[in-house]
Formats: structure tokens, sequence, C-alpha cells
């Protein structure tokens, strides 16, 4: 099935939820959009926590583990951006919609500290999506090119990187530099996804199973 088929396919059974939804059948228009709004979060935090979840402790690790060092580090300078993007917009939907549900006068002080955790993520993501992975992807293009005259890179994990970097001063500066960065986007996206795992356990404090 295509990529075309598959959201095509998506949007029929989205669009039949919403047909047959109790909210739907035999409600009014202000009990739609509050309807509408609250599958709007869900959706967008589920998708911004599920993605979070995948690339930080799952995929990331696996790629690293199986791929050459170079090969995995250009995957990940594509696949970043798109990442970051997928979960700023996510939040910032699911930012939207708790706050018109949820009015800050009106909201109960839970509320308001879980608006908190939902900005706080969308506010890391942004920090990462146009602070943190420009440079990262800027430092290890320039680390790689650094590595080629080592006649390294190719290896899966880290080993030829630091027996190299002890005879090349130039390339020990470059990793300290990428360690840097890297650590600080790291630490933003780990703050992002804390947000939306408190505001998990929010949500599923209001489940009635």
């Amino acid at each position: 099935m295509g990529w075309l088929s598959r959201f095509l396919a998506a949007v029929a059974f989205f669009a039949a939820g919403v047909l047959f939804s109790p909210e739907t059948l035999g409600s009014n228009s202000v009990t739609h959009l509050s309807a509408y709004l609250k599958l709007a979060h869900l959706l967008c935090f589920s998708t911004a926590f599920g993605a979070a979840l995948w690339v930080t402790f799952i995929g990331g690790i696996i790629m690293f583990k199986n791929l050459p060092r170079h090969q995995f580090g250009n995957l990940q300078s594509k696949m970043f951006p798109a990442y970051f993007s997928l979960v700023g917009i996510c939040c910032a939907i699911s930012v939207a919609a708790f706050g018109y549900l949820h009015p800050w006068k009106s909201a109960s002080t839970a509320e308001k500290y879980q608006l908190g955790f939902l900005i706080s993520s969308f506010a890391f993501s942004l920090t990462n999506f146009f602070v943190f992975t420009p440079m990262t992807i800027e430092v290890m293009k320039q680390r790689h090119k650094v590595e080629r005259e080592e006649n390294i890179g190719t290896e899966i994990g880290w080993s030829k990187n630091r027996e190299a970097a002890k005879a090349n001063p130039k390339l020990a500066a470059m990793n300290k530099k990428f360690g840097m960065i890297h650590a600080l986007s790291s630490l933003a996206n780990i703050m992002s996804f804390g947000g939306l795992a408190m505001h998990s356990w929010y949500l599923a404090g209001k489940m009635n199973l």
C-alpha cells in the first residue's frame, strides 16, 4: 500500500469516527467544537509523545548501533529537523486546544500546570529546531570532513574516532564542540519529552475505564 493509500485510509477512518461519534449525533455546535478540540488535542499530543518516545529511546539507539557513523549522522541530519518540526507543530495545536478548553482565568491549578508543561515542550522543540539542530548539523559536517582525512567514519560506533582524536588535535577539538552542542540538544529533547510525559499522567487520571 502506497503512502497516498495509507493516508486516505486514515482519513476515511477518522471521518467515520467523527461522523458516528456521540457528540456528532444530536448535539449542538458548541459541543461539536469542544469535541473536535478534544480530539485535536489528543491526536496531536499522542503523536508528539509517540514520536519523542521512539526517536529518543528506540529508533536513534538502534540506528547508532547498526549503521556506519557517517551514514548514521547524515540520516539524523535529515530526520531531526522533520522530527522537531512535527513535535513542535503537534505541541502548538495541543497548547491551543487545551488553552481554549481550559481558559486561564477559570482553570484549576492542575490545568494551569498542564498548560505550562505543554508550553515548555513546545518551547524546547522550537529551540532544538531553530538553534541546536542547525548548529549540530554544521559541526557534524565539519567533523565528517576531518574524519574522512583520517580515513574513518565507515565503522559502527566510536572506537576509531577516539583513537584518531588522540593524535589529531583538530579532530579532538571538533569532538569536544560537537559533544557540547549535542548534549544541549539532547537535554532540550529530554525536557520536551518530560513535559509530554507529565501531561500523559494528567490525561490518564481523567480516563474512566
